[in-house]
């Protein structure tokens, strides 16, 4: 894989910019490959706008050397975007069915990191999940990008076995324990880093 000069950080469900791996992933960038291009935009609550947002913000990036990271909701967009635009992708315990798990919180719900800012969730964002996953995962080529998924079986809110039967093509690490926020997330950035042979 050549050198990646544009990453793109993707946040889960209710998060932000503001999570502990998304800040730590800016972090390597700023200080140790200054000239990478890092955006980690905060994401609309509509999948359809997230996913159109992200396609117009990464058209002028040379598809060769740009990757993307995604964290739950943010490694199934991912996911989408590495199929439709060819970018590597490092899957953080990546939502599968989506459209299936988040049609309990239709609703308002605080944000994660601001509980003063509300994610409105709205019953038409399902549907939208609904067609991203058949548009881009059940239509997507046996042979894609690369990507690296690392799954924990300690995820307490998405099951280990559909995240692994989804992404066993590429390259997996399986964790025997941790959690959905991989708090231990320091241990696999050597892997990730590795994967993403940042500039």
């Amino acid at each position: 894989m050549t050198q990646t000069s544009h990453l793109l950080y993707l946040h889960g469900f209710r998060s932000s910019p503001q999570s502990a791996k998304s800040r730590k992933m800016a972090e390597i960038v700023q200080n140790h490959h200054p000239g990478v291009t890092w955006w980690c935009p905060q994401l609309p609550a509509s999948p359809e706008q997230a996913i159109q947002e992200l396609i117009e913000g990464t058209a002028a990036w040379p598809s060769a050397h740009s990757a993307v990271v995604g964290s739950s909701l943010g490694g199934f967009y991912a996911a989408c975007l590495s199929q439709h635009l060819g970018f590597p992708a490092v899957l953080l315990n990546p939502a599968v069915h989506p459209a299936r798990d988040l049609k309990k919180y239709v609703g308002t719900h605080p944000s994660w990191h601001d509980p003063a800012q509300k994610v409105f969730f709205k019953a038409e964002y399902v549907q939208e999940l609904a067609v991203l996953e058949q548009v881009f995962l059940e239509r997507s080529p046996k042979v894609g990008p690369p990507t690296l998924s690392i799954i924990a079986k300690g995820d307490e809110v998405l099951d280990w076995r559909e995240m692994l039967a989804q992404h066993a093509s590429g390259q997996v690490r399986l964790i025997e324990g941790s959690d959905h926020a991989l708090s231990d997330f320091d241990d696999y950035l050597p892997e990730i880093l590795e994967f993403l042979r940042l500039a």
